[in-house]
């Protein structure tokens, strides 16, 4: 398959004053210089927590089509900005007896995609019967998505003069949805695995990249700023200076520096993959969907996997392709789903998550793991 190699990916085990990462230890200061060079260059850094509470606005059960799942809304109220600021938190939870929805907790699936209903009836019967709970949001509420360039609205005029990409205002709504989650009784905040497609398979990546208390990251034909590459640009790819051309409002500005220039970017989104270990991380990929760049994904995969085995859970990193164009369809979710139970809830399945799609290519980097 075409492609063009710009660069060699940047070293992830080559510290800023000079050295080189040897244990755990150096590592962690590692991961912070790859954050600040991420944030700072590409999405712009994410707005203060502030204070969350939650106001429930519905509760109903059962949904019989939907394996008779209690269906709640909740409206996060976020505080501690230049004005008060609220979202809508969808949550259905596996039917159980009593004041709760279940015995005990429920591990949780939270997508920001509900601005485009990617998860049907049919994907949200399949997470419950697997005994997930299934929240979700949308993602737009945080920051339009309507080809307008303008910062002036929603989480814009909550946190006025930061430089934050609609992808970083996404993936903070992601951070204030787990902060909502985890405050339910009957939910298992340890297990809270997050995934969205394409722009927001962005946002989803990024949310679990800066913010630890994600158990699980997944992203489905998130492209490029998401799991693609900057450097390795496959057949019919996108770019840095197509996305600025239709949609600069989802990245800091910094980035326009860099458009035909990506040889020279301080990092590469390798390193976003990177900022998710050693917990479990997942990339869902279609061999058609060019302009996502599978091959340019392969190899950041294919870098990232250097940290997970350095951090010796080279186990917990997977990648999954199939056939077919741009979609997130029961596939891509069922591949997720297997990928969480084995990390998550230690359950086995046949999927495999460590195929390589592209033998025939040769790494994209020359670097390996000390």
């Amino acid at each position: 398959m075409p492609h063009q190699l710009l660069a060699d990916l940047p070293d992830l085990f080559a510290c800023a004053d000079g050295g080189r990462v040897r244990t755990a230890a150096d590592w962690r200061r590692r991961r912070g210089e790859l954050a600040d060079a991420l944030l700072g260059t590409v999405y712009g850094r994410l707005p203060p927590a502030g204070t969350v509470r939650l106001e429930l606005l519905h509760r109903h059960h059962p949904v019989a089509r939907l394996h008779d799942a209690f269906h709640y809304q909740y409206r996060v109220v976020l505080e501690g900005g230049a004005r008060p600021f609220w979202f809508l938190l969808d949550l259905l939870t596996p039917r159980g007896d009593g004041a709760f929805p279940q015995t005990g907790r429920a591990p949780v699936v939270l997508c920001g995609d509900g601005c485009w209903k990617y998860a049907s009836d049919e994907v949200a019967a399949e997470v419950l019967g697997r005994g997930w709970a299934f929240a979700t949001f949308n993602r737009t509420e945080l920051a339009p998505d309507c080809y307008d360039p303008a910062r002036d609205s929603a989480l814009y005029q909550v946190h006025p003069g930061l430089d934050f990409g609609a992808i970083a205002a996404w993936a903070w709504g992601y951070h204030r949805a787990v902060d909502a989650l985890a405050s339910l009784p009957f939910l298992d905040a340890g297990r809270i695995a997050v995934v969205g497609h394409s722009r927001g398979g962005k946002a989803a990546l990024l949310a679990g990249a800066t913010d630890e208390r994600v158990a699980l990251t997944a992203a489905n034909d998130s492209g490029c700023g998401g799991a693609g590459c900057f450097r390795w640009l496959g057949e019919g790819c996108e770019r840095i200076e197509h996305m600025l051309k239709a949609i600069p409002y989802w990245f800091a500005p910094a980035l326009r520096a860099y458009a035909g220039r990506e040889q020279d970017l301080p990092t590469d989104l390798h390193a976003l993959k990177a900022l998710c270990a050693p917990r479990p991380l997942l990339t869902t990929e279609a061999f058609g969907d060019l302009w996502a760049n599978p091959t340019g994904t392969c190899q950041t995969h294919r870098a990232a996997r250097e940290v997970w085995r350095f951090l010796g859970a080279e186990d917990r990193l997977g990648h999954w392709y199939r056939p077919g164009g741009h979609t997130h369809g029961l596939d891509d979710w069922r591949a997720f789903l297997d990928f969480a139970d084995r990390q998550l809830l230690g359950r086995g399945n046949r999927t495999r998550f460590d195929q390589d799609p592209f033998p025939e290519m040769a790494d994209a980097f020359t670097w390996k793991a000390p």
